[in-house]
């Protein structure tokens, strides 16, 4: 929005300045004695055009020098004794801009036809003298406005150099940040896990190997932990990310109903379509929200089923988790952390997302996420 703001006074600013030098420029040659013939008639419009067309400098510095500087000539020819000074707003823009080479080639070119058009429509009879100090000057303006266009331009080149200096030390920072918080996560969190992880192991082995029965919370307990080593090993690599390590994605997916299966709930994947590379960050939200349903399902709906559907349409992948679940339609679920992250996800990407009880009972999640059209 301030971009936008910004473009729009910048071309309300062009079109004030264009006016104004087209009104000095037709007020200075109406102050003269012209003719009342065409002749009269076609400088005062070429005066008015070389005014105006400095509305698209911005756009087209390259262009309006050329128009400002055949107006100038022309007018001159037509026998209006008027500076070219909407010509020296172009020489500025067009230098500003960074087309040197061509500025100074139309220069020039200007600067030779204007006194053979002066000459040719009688304005400078009045002595050799006259005719030399004008062309003088005039290259002393061509030459003040082309430096300044030329100075603002490397002072700007200079500024947007210190800005991307700024944003690389701002990620070199960010980056030894991140790197500090990987340590200090992988030695507050990575030894308790580990211990959690290798207790619950040996647990589960010692209760099979005297011939009990393993309690189902040890079971989530052992499930729990070796998905929490997963999750810090994957958080620590994109953390220490050098865009070496794959991120998870659509291929990742079986393995989490897999895993899901061995929580007790009879998990299914069915993919509809025919299945194609999605971006990245598709195919991570994918896989995130996929996990965090099925979690939210082995720990919460009290499920015996869950089904993950994924359906590859033309422009868009759709998503769908459901549950047989406790969750009935006049519940109102409390969003979480978990449903809140999927939301954010999804939206960021343009996508929509539903997460809701079913009316048959139950919990669905609904997500979908644009892609390019498949060719």
């Amino acid at each position: 929005m301030n971009i936008g703001r910004f473009r729009v006074r910048a071309e309300v600013r062009d079109w004030l300045i264009a006016v104004g030098v087209a009104a000095a420029l037709l007020v200075t040659g109406l102050s003269g004695h012209h003719p009342a013939t065409g002749l009269g008639l076609l400088g005062y419009v070429l005066l008015t055009l070389g005014g105006l067309a400095l509305a698209a400098g911005r756009r087209a510095p390259v262009a309006v020098l050329a128009v400002t500087g055949l107006c100038a000539v022309g007018y001159q020819a037509a026998g209006f004794d008027v500076a070219a000074v909407a010509f020296l707003f172009a020489v500025y823009a067009a230098m500003r801009a960074g087309h040197r080479m061509v500025t100074v080639s139309v220069s020039v070119t200007v600067l030779t036809a204007l006194p053979l058009a002066a000459l040719a429509s009688g304005l400078h009879d009045t002595g050799e003298a006259f005719a030399q100090a004008r062309g003088a000057l005039q290259i002393a303006w061509l030459i003040a406005a082309g430096a300044a266009g030329e100075a603002l331009r490397q002072a700007e080149q200079r500024a947007d150099e210190a800005e991307r200096t700024r944003e690389e030390t701002a990620r070199r920072r960010a980056d030894e940040e991140r790197l500090h918080i990987a340590r200090e996560l992988h030695d507050s969190l990575t030894h308790q896990i580990s211990v959690i992880k290798v207790q619950s192991e040996a647990a589960v082995h010692v209760a099979r190997k005297r011939g009990e029965d393993v309690p189902k919370t040890l079971l989530a307990i052992r499930e729990a932990g070796r998905e929490a080593s997963r999750e810090l090993r994957a958080t620590l690599e994109a953390l220490r990310d050098d865009d070496t390590t794959p991120p998870y994605g659509l291929d990742h997916i079986p393995e989490l109903v897999e895993r899901a299966g061995k929580t007790g709930v009879r998990a299914t994947l069915t993919i509809q379509g025919r299945q194609r590379d999605v971006p990245t960050a598709v195919g991570r939200t994918l896989y995130r929200i996929v996990q965090e349903s099925l979690t939210n399902i082995a720990r919460h709906a009290d499920a015996t089923t869950a089904s993950v559907h994924i359906d590859h349409r033309l422009d868009a992948v759709a998503l769908r988790v459901d549950d047989n679940g406790k969750a009935t339609p006049d519940a109102i679920p409390v969003p979480g952390i978990g449903l809140l992250g999927m939301r954010e996800r999804v939206t960021a990407l343009g996508g929509r997302l539903r997460a809701a009880p079913r009316d048959g009972g139950g919990f669905t999640v609904q997500a979908e996420l644009p892609v390019e059209p498949a060719s």
